[in-house]
């Protein structure tokens, strides 16, 4: 045939620059897009050979670098192209060939692939950004076509010419410009490749050309391709053919420098949209980012994204593994998705599908849903104060540690309450800090059968709040509950009787000798320390910390918020009147033979309740062991008289 040149049917001649600089965001692409057109070609020779009976080959696509002819080619055993579809599919850039093969393919009443991706101009021309020439040869599968070659030298004019072609399909080669001659090298195009067809649907195989066997009696011969990518993936088949090892070995091949997950999930659904996946629970690392391009986000096998901030919501972000969808709206570049009503359906079934999914372990295998929970109980909860449909199956399923060690939710908490403080604890959840635990007033409320639970100062105080405007089970009721603090609710539940005259003047010591107001005078700033009295029938604890609920809860909210300064909390010391070690400090107040020993020990009374508590900050520490050598001092000395 005849030489002829074309220009190619764009609005300016500026194009190529376009491509080059705004298109794609990393060069790398082109691997992709000229992998996933050669898919698409696959796809549909395959398409027409079944409607016409025609035996078909198995789709392949081989990937070809030769370092010293500065090329890569790309090959396909496609349907091919004639010129005039060369002209059109390619010339005229951005025209959609998967759609009207499609459309073409229902008008002739044959069943329409939707697996193919379509989009070819746009696509192909990524190939300009790492080449400064491309040439396309091509042989169409129509009976009694001939090769066409065109060739383009990065602007918009380009040449077709005879091209010596055999095979039905496509071969683009790609002249490598100075800039992007990394990719001359094959184990980093066979990176690209991994990263970004690890999963296609058609084999596709690497080899260098230049590159042969060194010894033995094979010397000097090609060496064997490189086959890189699994066209099966396991979220293709079926779950009941897949075993424990399946899905950690495509794990290690997504997270290779990870330990094994924790749990996982698979997803498959046709209807109303499509997609497959599985979905990991890695063990928590907090030294790694959270939600950090950990899933990495497919189009009919063809890796798209790991950015799926708008599919996975945040509070899933701990979430690793694929998902892969027909139905995924993405812009030209396939590199970010679209506004769709399909990107919310599918983020609400993955949501739902996470929850239930995590109901059957908890019902199923509470063991392993209370081993894993350490690492999950933190999104969990944060999915169930950010999300309503999450947190109406998952609410009565989050676990709390209880001062035992053992793990409770909400609803077996209520239940587990004793009869004989079943109207005291009406709708109650006491609850302990983490960091702030008093183990005395946890011992006595053991002593009774009570339990408290240990929350932390991250999303515990969020999801407390959250709770409290929802209703639980116990039994056949639905109750409203509301947690209390340990140490604000201890004297309530173990009280034996009511303050007597003398608690009063124990009181008035402590006062005296703390220096602690017990009446406020108008036009004073409010005090952040108080005092009360109680008498809880154990003698075990001689004083704790109490500290306002409320005033608690907005000091953990403004914190929350970011707030700058700490907001002051009051706390009261709660001295147990009928503890010995309270009792032999009035003695000797009230004898009036040493005042001063009564008052050292009222002192460590308020250091014990410290301690037992949030413990002494570093600069209290010193003076407390100097107090206590003091006092132990002096008692010795009264013991010894």
């Amino acid at each position: 045939m005849t030489n002829r040149t074309g220009q190619i049917s764009v609005a300016t001649s500026d194009i190529f620059p376009i491509i080059k600089k705004w298109l794609y965001s990393e060069h790398d692409i082109f691997i992709r897009e000229l992998i996933a057109n050669g898919s698409d070609a696959i796809t549909k020779r395959a398409e027409l050979g079944r409607q016409k009976g025609l035996e078909i080959p198995t789709g392949k696509i081989a990937v070809a670098v030769d370092k010293e002819a500065k090329t890569i080619t790309v090959t396909d055993n496609g349907i091919g192209m004639t010129e005039e579809e060369v002209e059109k599919y390619i010339a005229q850039l951005a025209f959609s060939g998967a759609e009207e093969f499609i459309k073409k393919m229902e008008d002739a009443g044959g069943e329409s692939n939707k697996d193919i991706i379509g989009k070819f101009g746009l696509g192909f021309y990524s190939a300009f950004m790492v080449a400064g020439k491309v040439e396309v040869d091509s042989l169409s599968m129509n009976e009694g076509a001939t090769a066409t070659k065109w060739t383009c030298e990065g602007d918009t004019e380009y040449t077709f010419s005879d091209s010596d072609k055999k095979e039905v399909g496509t071969t683009i080669t790609l002249h490598i410009n100075e800039d992007s001659e990394e990719f001359l090298n094959k184990w980093k195009l066979n990176e690209t490749l991994s990263n970004h067809c690890d999963f296609m649907p058609y084999e596709i195989s690497l080899r260098d050309v230049n590159e042969k066997i060194e010894d033995g009696e094979d010397k000097g011969k090609d060496v064997e391709p490189i086959i890189v990518n699994d066209t099966n993936p396991i979220w293709k088949r079926d779950p009941k053919e897949l075993t424990d090892e399946d899905y950690k070995g495509l794990y290690r091949k997504l997270f290779p420098m990870d330990g094994e997950p924790l749990f996982w999930i698979h997803l498959n659904v046709d209807h109303p949209f499509t997609l497959n996946g599985i979905l990991f629970f890695p063990k928590y690392n907090p030294m790694k980012p959270v939600g950090d391009k950990n899933i990495r986000l497919y189009c009919r096998q063809v890796f798209v994204s790991d950015n799926v901030k708008n599919i996975i919501p945040e509070f899933l972000g701990l979430l690793k593994g694929a998902i892969d969808s027909h139905d995924i709206p993405l812009n030209v570049s396939r590199s970010s998705l679209q506004g769709d009503p399909n990107v919310r359906k599918i983020s609400n079934y993955i949501v739902k599908k996470v929850a239930e999914a995590l109901k059957v372990l908890n019902k199923k295998d509470r063991e392993k849903y209370e081993s894993i929970w350490e690492d999950i109980g933190l999104f969990v909860k944060y999915g169930c104060v950010s999300d309503e449909k999450f947190d109406k199956i998952m609410r009565e399923r989050a676990l709390f540690k209880t001062n035992e060690g053992k793990f409770v939710t909400l609803n077996e908490y209520l239940e587990s309450v004793p009869a004989d403080y079943a109207e005291k604890m009406k709708g109650k959840v006491l609850y302990f800090e983490k960091e702030n635990a008093n183990q005395s007033l946890l011992a006595q409320l053991k002593e009774v059968g009570l339990t408290a639970l240990e929350t932390d100062n991250h999303i515990d105080p969020h999801f407390i709040q959250h709770s409290e405007m929802k209703k639980f089970k116990k039994g056949e009721e639905e109750v409203e509950i509301k947690f209390v603090s340990v140490d604000s609710e201890i004297e309530n539940l173990l009280a034996s009787e009511a303050t007597s005259e003398d608690d009063i003047k124990v009181k008035e010591m402590f006062a005296k000798f703390l220096d602690i107001k017990l009446e406020e005078k108008e036009g004073e700033a409010p005090s952040d320390r108080g005092l009360e009295i109680g008498r809880i029938a154990s003698a075990t604890t001689p004083a704790y910390f109490k500290v306002d609920e409320s005033m608690k809860r907005f000091a953990q909210m403004t914190q929350s918020m970011g707030g700058g300064q700490q907001f002051p909390i009051k706390k009261t010391l709660v001295v147990n009147a009928t503890n010995p070690l309270v009792q032999s400090a009035y003695k000797l107040h009230t004898s009036g033979k040493n005042e001063e020993l009564a008052k050292k020990l009222c002192v460590h009374v308020q250091d014990l309740a410290g301690i037992s508590s949030e413990g002494l900050k570093p600069e209290e520490r010193d003076s407390f062991v100097k107090r206590s050598q003091d006092l132990i001092s002096e008692l010795s000395s009264q013991l010894s008289q």
